[in-house]
């Protein structure tokens, strides 16, 4: 996966790909390691569920740096380009587990029903709205996050090209900054009226927040806006932020905090933490880019895909601590799997139909996202 070729468009000239990051890798692996331990109800981890706030900013971030890159070297975007990409890295992944959840769900849990609906409503990226609102799916509750991410890749790039025709050049962050305390306030807005946490947690118009926040830092880095540069040159103090961060794992399924002003905590810690990634050196750099870390991060969808319903069956009669383990060795194991067996040679059919026919330079590394983002 890291020898991938640029990007390409129509008229066959090359786009720049992302410079390859360990750390980030082993960032995804922190994510998947939190949503784990949610999933499998371990004590002092309520509030687990945060993980997935790590990977929404990851995704934003790598995913708007893409599109902005094409944009200031087109001066366009290749809309169906980008669809394409994303439809080859994430859809061969999510059939094989689908297919697999179809075969052996009914294997597992003998009285369950509504298996194919949950499959269909996963595979249509409709969990989200659908948990939120009508309970499905069920056994593949964590298919939501899968769900939010697709409306993001759908709805971002003509937003972010309407706004980058709008806005003055170098001023594009004023908009994105708008944005993120726009779908912060629209959350605390339902919180307010008195909605259900589960309505508000699973939907993509309440969790755009970490979304926008990658989308966000992508921006600030690209124009260098002087205020925020003068932020980085004293990042050591905002590492104090970071340490918040376990504080929150107490905050338990429907602590309406956790909407309001835990999600921004986690999202913010996870910006600076980018940030000092992005560095490329110090102690959290060199930490997160251990070889465990990032073969985790790597396979980070494909774990993401198969590790719930391998939690819930495991927990019904496993201590949590044996949960966590198998579940995550299991997990590891499928994602591995999937990913030589079958998203590599997915990987291979994308690059190919986007390759020009004069022989591409290699780049330096690939963006592979983790739901996920991931590719």
């Amino acid at each position: 996966m890291h020898a991938q070729r640029h990007q390409t468009t129509r008229a066959g000239q090359p786009l720049p790909a992302l410079p390859y990051n360990p750390a980030l890798d082993g960032l995804r692996a922190v994510a998947i390691l939190l949503v784990i331990l949610s999933h499998a109800h371990a004590p002092l981890f309520d509030g687990a569920f945060y993980g997935v706030d790590l990977f929404f900013v990851l995704s934003g971030y790598l995913i708007t740096t893409l599109l902005l890159q094409e944009w200031q070297q087109s001066g366009r975007l290749d809309y169906w380009r980008f669809y394409r990409r994303r439809l080859w890295r994430l859809m061969p992944a999510l059939v094989l587990f689908l297919l697999a959840y179809c075969i052996f769900a009914p294997l597992l849990w003998p009285g369950m029903t509504d298996m194919y609906t949950d499959a269909l409503v996963s595979l249509l990226y409709l969990a989200d709205y659908g948990i939120a609102f009508f309970d499905s799916p069920d056994t593949l509750l964590h298919m939501w996050s899968l769900s939010v991410e697709e409306h993001f890749y759908l709805v971002w790039p003509p937003l972010l090209v309407l706004l980058a025709r709008v806005t003055q050049p170098g001023k594009l962050w004023r908009p994105m900054l708008a944005l993120f305390l726009l779908a912060w306030a629209w959350r605390v807005l339902w919180v307010v009226q008195g909605q259900q946490f589960y309505e508000i947690f699973f939907r993509f118009d309440t969790r755009a927040t970490g979304l926008l926040a990658g989308g966000l830092l992508a921006t600030l880095l690209r124009e260098r806006p002087a205020w925020f540069e003068a932020l980085r040159q004293r990042l050591v103090h905002f590492m104090w932020l970071v340490l918040a961060v376990p504080l929150l794992m107490a905050q338990a399924w429907d602590d309406m905090n956790a909407m309001v002003w835990g999600m921004t905590v986690v999202e913010c810690a996870t910006v600076v933490v980018m940030l000092a990634l992005l560095e490329r050196r110090g102690a959290i750099y060199e930490m997160l880019s251990a070889p465990a870390l990032v073969t985790l991060g790597r396979l980070s969808y494909g774990i993401y895909l198969w590790h719930y319903p391998v939690v819930r069956w495991l927990r019904a009669d496993l201590p949590w601590p044996a949960v966590v383990a198998l579940g995550l060795a299991i997990s590891t194991l499928l994602a591995a799997l999937s990913y030589y067996g079958l998203e590599r040679w997915a990987l291979r059919r994308r690059d190919a139909a986007a390759a020009p026919r004069s022989r591409p330079r290699k780049a330096e590394g690939e963006l592979h996202l983790c739901t996920r983002s991931q590719g």
